[in-house]
């Protein structure tokens, strides 16, 4: 009896490490630090000022150092990742994500086709704000992390360009309206 126990963990134990494999080889880890540093800096709450800061300063690091900057974007000591939220690169020339610190089995994936919950294209959106604004506010609805009820949301989203390429650089929020943007701005 004892050793059917030991041969069922054994065999568990080595399933689990085979899915684990198996998961990272296709893409679907995810980056542990990144997603304690989100939970560990939730209490602070989120500024129009603040998100757009960010955004600007990602945006500024990746017309410096392009693609190389990436990993400075993810992990537990990322300063892109704060109040609970993080930054997220996609290609401004054909959709691809590039760098997701939350979602990395998103990564070299077309996002264009992407719809909330309404319906709305977010990264068409996304795209179509920074390109021909070169910054801007979206508005779209999504679930809050843990919820299926979609919940509205914002992003500030950023262009910018490295080695003749265009990056969407962008960071969204819960709990901050339109209204509040509109304000703030003024």
């Amino acid at each position: 009896m004892q050793q059917n126990r030991t041969k069922l963990w054994i065999g568990f134990i080595c399933a689990v490490s085979l899915f684990t494999l198996t998961g990272l080889a296709w893409g679907m880890s995810v980056d542990e630090g990144s997603i304690k540093k989100a939970r560990d800096t939730a209490g602070t709450k989120p500024t129009v000022q603040m998100v757009m800061d960010k955004v600007n300063q990602g945006a500024a690091l990746i017309a410096k150092e392009g693609p190389a900057a990436f990993p400075k974007f993810k992990g537990y000591d990322s300063d892109f990742i704060y109040a609970g939220t993080y930054i997220w690169i996609h290609s401004g020339d054909d959709g691809t994500m590039l760098m997701h610190p939350m979602k990395p089995k998103l990564e070299g994936r077309n996002v264009l086709p992407l719809k909330d919950k309404k319906g709305k294209l977010l990264f068409v959106e996304f795209n179509r704000v920074a390109l021909e604004k070169g910054s801007g506010w979206v508005d779209y609805w999504w679930p809050k992390p843990g919820e299926k009820k979609p919940s509205q949301k914002v992003s500030y989203v950023k262009l910018a360009e490295y080695g003749g390429k265009k990056y969407v650089i962008g960071s969204g929020v819960y709990d901050i309206t339109m209204d509040q943007i509109q304000a703030a701005m003024k």
